[in-house]
């Protein structure tokens, strides 16, 4: 006869392994001697052994007790289910590792592809990271409500980004986050950002600066969360607003009338 401690160690389990499987009821709990202890017999070994294979191959605990009593029928179509469960597990963890993998930037977490690429090439350009910041806050409302458009609207930014005058406006709008208010530079910064935007107006259309498909509460969110992230982004846009340019997430002219058709 075994103590629970030579149970234990004879079936290469735990001895709160052993009290663990008589409180789930897979392992008769036997009485006690005159001496106060619980004796095994060697059956109660076989019977642990089973129970731990069972466990260690990824059967739950709840169905143990069934295959232990299952005849070979049973226990084949039982161990068939089971492995079915398993390996559908695997397949949701793997899906899981995955989109873990693509999370490497924290970008990913909520944003598409093409505007996690389009913020790592606005680093490689140099702009600084509190701008990238305020783009990537930016993209996250417009990606949830007009994901259609998003492809669209990353080519256009992409195109944009070619020319190395609006480069020049990125690495300025980074620099500005270091300048004070009354700093004449973010002055000069709203004429060339101004004179950018009328250009490509007039060129292209209103629609092709003005083309922000999102309800105005949202709008004004969305400038808020830049406000609080860039600063200088609200000074910016009440000089832009006398050159002609009012709002930040949704620019239009200040003055309809003069609306290219």
């Amino acid at each position: 006869m075994l103590t629970i401690g030579e149970l234990a160690s004879h079936a290469g389990v735990t001895v709160r392994a052993v009290r663990h499987y008589h409180a789930k009821g897979l392992l008769p709990e036997p009485e006690r001697d005159r001496s106060g202890y619980r004796r095994y017999d060697a059956g109660a070994v076989i019977e642990l052994v089973k129970i731990r294979t069972l466990a260690e191959a990824g059967v739950p605990l709840a169905r143990v007790r069934e295959l232990l009593r299952a005849d070979q029928e049973e226990f084949a179509a039982a161990v068939a289910d089971i492995d079915a469960r398993l390996r559908a597990e695997i397949r949701q963890r793997q899906r899981h590792r995955e989109r873990i993998a693509g999370l490497s930037s924290g970008d990913s977490l909520v944003l598409p592809p093409e505007v996690v690429d389009f913020l790592e090439r606005l680093r490689e350009l140099g702009v600084d990271e509190r701008i990238v910041q305020v783009e990537r806050d930016g993209w996250i409302p417009l990606v949830a409500c007009s994901p259609g458009r998003v492809r669209e609207w990353i080519a256009r930014k992409q195109e944009q980004i070619a020319d190395p005058k609006f480069v020049d406006l990125y690495l300025a709008l980074g620099q500005a986050f270091d300048w004070a208010d009354d700093d004449p530079r973010l002055v000069e910064l709203a004429d060339e950002l101004a004179a950018l935007v009328t250009h490509l107006a007039e060129q292209r259309g209103d629609a092709y600066v003005d083309d922000v498909d999102v309800d105005p509460p949202l709008a004004e969110l969305m400038d808020a969360l830049a406000f609080e992230t860039a600063p200088p982004a609200r000074r910016l846009i009440e000089l832009l607003a006398e050159r002609g340019w009012r709002g930040w997430t949704k620019l239009e002219r200040a003055d309809p009338a003069r609306r290219s058709r």
